[in-house]
């Protein structure tokens, strides 16, 4: 891996200067909170300017919460649209090349086949407005397999639509192995989510601590996924680093 292909999250406090000094990019998570948009705008654009001075690969973590693009009220479904677009105008003022949003799937809420209806409908319209140069990323969280998105990628069947694969919530939340999702999805994958668990929870703790074989899943992720870029999504980003570079997968 090399190291330009590598990110950190700015939930880390100290991603900022640690990217500058190793020439790492940063993925900027502060307007995951819808509000941080809109009412502490001008406090948490100065903070994340600070962050992303100087750090040449930005990738953008759109907001998330109560945002389903497969609703079934067309209300919520508008809500969806509105924050993406938000969330893409702040992507393009910072001259972001990577998107990534929630694909809003809800296990309990939403059957397989509406999901892929519905979300495939919006996709559709939506990819429409992304810029050119930009990638938008739709990152798994509570699915349990990799055929819904397949199924969703092939329909929409647009450049400019690719998967985020967070590896850690597939080890929490997926009945199929890591492995088999990294195989299905390998030729839509543009972005990687890196951080590990027990298998139980979502902890984000580091590469080297939890049930994931790290090590493993990143040679096969480099062989099938050579292009990908990969974001460290941990609130200390260095000793998961010193791991990569103790293993020799970072170069």
């Amino acid at each position: 891996m090399k190291k330009e292909m590598l990110l950190l999250s700015t939930l880390s406090t100290a991603a900022g200067p640690f990217a500058r000094k190793h020439g790492f990019g940063l993925e900027i998570t502060e307007y995951c909170t819808a509000t941080n948009l809109e009412l502490n705008r001008k406090s948490v654009d100065s903070v994340v300017n600070n962050k992303v001075w100087g750090v040449r690969q930005i990738a953008f973590h759109a907001p998330f919460n109560e945002l389903f693009p497969c609703a079934i009220d067309p209300k919520a479904r508008d809500l969806a649209r509105n924050r993406y677009a938000q969330a893409m105008a702040m992507a393009r003022s910072f001259l972001t090349k990577t998107l990534i949003c929630h694909s809003g799937y809800a296990p309990f809420f939403y059957y397989d086949n509406w999901f892929v209806e519905q979300s495939t409908e919006f996709w559709r319209e939506f990819v429409k407005k992304v810029p050119a140069g930009m990638v938008l990323c739709l990152e798994n969280v509570l699915e349990t397999r990799p055929e819904p998105l397949l199924q969703l990628l092939e329909a929409v069947n647009d450049p400019k639509l690719r998967i985020c694969l967070d590896v850690g919530h597939v080890n929490a939340y997926s009945k199929v192995p890591l492995m088999t999702w990294l195989e299905t999805l390998a030729p839509w994958i543009h972005h990687f989510h890196l951080h590990n668990n027990n298998g139980e929870a979502d902890t984000h703790c580091d590469l080297n601590k939890g049930t994931i074989d790290m090590e493993q899943f990143l040679r096969q992720a480099e062989r099938l996924c050579p292009n990908a870029t990969y974001t460290l999504e941990l609130e200390d980003p260095r000793p998961s680093v010193q791991w990569l570079m103790d293993t020799g997968i970072l170069e």
